[in-house]
């Protein structure tokens, strides 16, 4: 029996891509459980609660993304995608729908147990933060004071608008996933038109102008072309 106490369930319908997932899980330390639909995911959800789920898109019984929604209708349990669909709006659907990250097959191994890494610390950390026992967020030298509403890095305040400062606290609030553009637009602005992705766009380059981001430099924001923004979690 694993000492890792981190359940990972793993929904795919190919026997050789689960076993060899889960063998990748399990060489790391974690307790893996497995299901080959996603009806019998789902029930494992219910009946297991993991703390990750990596889904396949394409079950046989039902599309991933309908299982997604499912599953959100009752739990927060974090959801990494693992799909050979590569267009972009199969990521931003699956990411829209509650899905945490987005790995395209085929993958590297050390790539797939970053993400996990990354998600189940950021799950933890979003938690806690929505329980109220953290007051702030810290990724590399770049601090969030939420009660105090501050950025700083290297202990020097940033001069944020409140749209840039709320789009920074979102992303951070969600470190590790990627948020689309959609997501950002209605939970900062409430609704969308027109103009909505540009202005999005437009708020983005002056926080990461002001962050000290450089083209190529993305330290602390990155941006998901044609789908997203992620903020990088705690190392």
């Amino acid at each position: 029996m694993s000492s890792n106490k981190y359940r990972i369930l793993i929904i795919e319908d190919e026997l050789n891509i689960r076993s060899f997932v889960k063998t990748i899980l399990e060489t790391n330390g974690y307790q893996v459980l497995t299901s080959g639909t996603a009806k019998q995911g789902e029930w494992m959800v219910t009946s297991h609660c993991p703390d990750l789920i990596i889904l396949d898109l394409g079950l046989p019984d039902m599309d991933g993304v309908e299982l997604i929604k499912k599953i959100r209708k009752f739990s927060r349990v974090p959801i990494i995608v693992l799909s050979a669909r590569t267009d972009e709006n199969d990521k931003v659907s699956a990411l829209d729908f509650g899905a945490n990250d987005y790995v395209t097959k085929p993958f590297g191994t050390a790539e797939l147990l970053a993400r996990v890494r990354a998600t189940l610390r950021n799950s933890h950390h979003n938690t806690e933060l929505t329980n109220g026992q953290y007051g702030k967020f810290v990724v590399k030298d770049m601090e969030i004071d939420y009660d105090r509403r501050i950025v700083s890095i290297k202990h020097q305040e940033i001069k944020l608008t409140q749209t840039e400062y709320n789009i920074v606290t979102l992303l951070s609030e969600h470190a590790g996933r990627v948020l689309t553009y959609a997501f950002i637009i209605h939970a900062i602005w409430g609704s969308a038109d027109s103009g909505s992705i540009k202005k999005l766009q437009v708020n983005m380059a002056n926080i990461r102008k002001k962050l000290g981001s450089k083209p190529g430099d993305n330290q602390y924001i990155s941006n998901e072309l044609g789908v997203g923004y992620r903020m990088y979690g705690n190392e």
